[in-house]
């Protein structure tokens, strides 16, 4: 306030105190018909008594907040922490390992510079704590492709069923547990829902590593026993006790990467990637040459996608890098070329690869490598293909297809179940080669993980064709006959030895008739 305005104030609060009860001010209006007389002058606004000393006052006034921007993603980063921290010989355990990996961290800070600001702009719009953006380190170093021992999948590393609870497609022509898009909301709402169920971050976090079930147990029987249910009073596995001091670790290296001696690499505080709205079927190859980018930059950014097509009604959404969109939109208003050469068939009726080959003009070789068909194996009715193009063959993916397109196969011969035992220092890899079967087979037929160790004398089921089982019965029953009749042969050469050595009697009686 002016203080002109203060003085005004100060003014007109002492002309109303000095009128004395009882009496009229100068501003009084009478009551109408009444006679009015002269006002008597107003007494002096500032008395003759001296004024007070003017005092200072002290003031706890909050400090000022900047409003700047985040000078980079780093720094937003940071600002989100919202978590309560963990502070242990396990946190320090991962802090010395990653501390000691610079190149790893340099590759995987890198790596995450294609997505990270969508991940911390997703996660500021729900008000969930920053902490979280950091998970996809923990879980695949950021890598969209990486697949786990146990099939779990993408940058937060879905399982199957779990990414299926979630919406996320699961089919021939694309894995949504690997889109950058999806799988960020999806791995979000569980994390929301954990967090609702157990009312903890931590916990939230075991659940997402363990399994909520499994963490719904171990609280449960720490209840019974009258333990505390925290995250480090339940029992758990190794890796998952060891997964929030993971994700402390990061944080910590990250919010301090100077006391680590470790670098960030500079990631600006703006969109890396645009969403581009496909109304057409279009080729891979297509997009990354209408767009001025390579295949391997599309695919990192639209990892879901295993085919060389990309369907508009299952995919209608692809990213770019943000500049590049606006170079494809351009170039595609004056592109006159083909859009697809690709399409997908339904397969009407069980047949081998040659002859689903011949049926859409392309050789058996190509049709196997395109649709990932192993060698043995028929495709079966209702599986979808993807085959070139033709006159008949020419419109675009309808979205059944796209959505729910499979492949089903069955084997040439009828594959019988056997049993066979390891040998000292055998992997699946190579007792598969063995038989002639994947490998990939072999685990799932036995429910082990691709690179697990076998035991001298286990024993492993494979499924081999009935024809090899049947030779190697006929092998076998083969072999026990010659043994039979080498053991025959023996005996009777024995017998005929036997015969034709004289006994001691007969040489007895023999060396006695010479002497007579």
């Amino acid at each position: 306030m002016g203080f002109c305005t203060l003085a005004a104030s100060v003014l007109l609060f002492a002309g109303c105190a000095s009128v004395p009860p009882g009496t009229t001010s100068p501003a009084t209006t009478t009551t109408p018909g009444a006679t009015t007389s002269k006002a008597s002058p107003a007494p002096s606004v500032f008395p003759d008594a001296p004024l007070s000393e003017i005092g200072v006052a002290s003031t706890n006034l909050p400090a000022v907040v900047t409003l700047a921007a985040p000078t980079d993603l780093w720094d937003r980063i940071r600002r989100g922490f919202a978590m309560t921290d963990l502070d242990n010989e396990l946190v320090r355990d991962r802090e010395q390992w990653y501390a000691t990996r610079p190149d790893y961290i340099q590759r995987m800070t890198e790596r995450s510079s294609r997505y990270l600001f969508h991940i911390v702009e997703e996660i500021e719009r729900r008000n969930m704590p920053m902490e979280l953006a950091l998970l996809p380190f923990i879980e695949s170093a950021f890598n969209p492709q990486a697949v786990s021992s146990a099939r779990a999948a993408g940058m937060w590393q879905f399982m199957p069923a779990t990414g299926q609870s979630f919406d996320l497609k699961q089919n021939i022509f694309r894995d949504d547990r690997r889109d950058v898009l999806a799988s960020t909301r999806a791995a979000l709402d569980y994390l929301q829902q954990l967090h609702g169920r157990f009312g903890d971050w931590h916990l939230a976090l075991a659940a997402y590593n363990w399994g909520q079930g499994n963490v719904n147990r171990a609280i449960t029987r720490n209840q019974r026993a009258g333990l505390p249910t925290g995250y480090l009073d339940l029992s758990m596995p190794m890796e998952t006790r060891m997964y929030v001091p993971k994700l402390q670790a990061v944080k910590n290296i990250l919010a301090r990467p100077e006391a680590f001696n470790t670098t960030l690499p500079l990631i600006g505080n703006h969109p890396f990637f645009d969403t581009v709205t496909l109304e057409r079927d279009m080729d891979v190859a297509v997009i990354a040459q209408l767009a001025g980018v390579s295949e391997k930059d599309f695919r990192a950014l639209n990892p879901s996608l295993n085919r060389p097509v990309v369907m508009a009604a299952g995919t209608p959404n692809i990213l770019l890098p943000w500049d590049n969109a606006v170079v494809f939109q351009q170039n595609l208003q004056t592109f006159s070329g083909p859009l697809a050469s690709w399409t997908a068939w339904v397969v009407p009726t069980t047949m081998t690869a040659a002859q689903a080959a011949a049926r859409v003009g392309m050789s058996e070789a190509e049709l196997r490598e395109v649709n990932n068909i192993p060698p043995r194996m028929r495709v079966r009715a209702g599986s979808s293909l993807l085959v070139p193009r033709s006159q008949t063959r020419n419109g675009d993916v309808p979205l059944h297809v796209a959505d729910n397109g499979h492949l089903s196969l069955q084997p040439e011969v009828t594959l019988r179940r056997s049993s066979v035992r390891a040998r000292k220092g055998d992997t699946l890899s190579r007792l598969a080669s063995r038989y002639g079967v994947s490998a990939v087979s072999v685990a799932g037929w036995n429910r082990l993980a691709i690179n697990a160790r076998l035991k001298p004398g286990q024993r492993i089921t494979l499924m081999l064709p009935q024809r090899s089982a049947v030779a190697s019965s006929r092998s076998a029953k083969k072999s026990v006959k010659v043994a039979t009749r080498k053991k025959a042969v023996q005996k009777a050469g024995t017998r005929t030895a036997k015969a034709r050595t004289p006994s001691k009697r007969a040489v007895t009686k023999v060396a006695a008739s010479k002497k007579n």
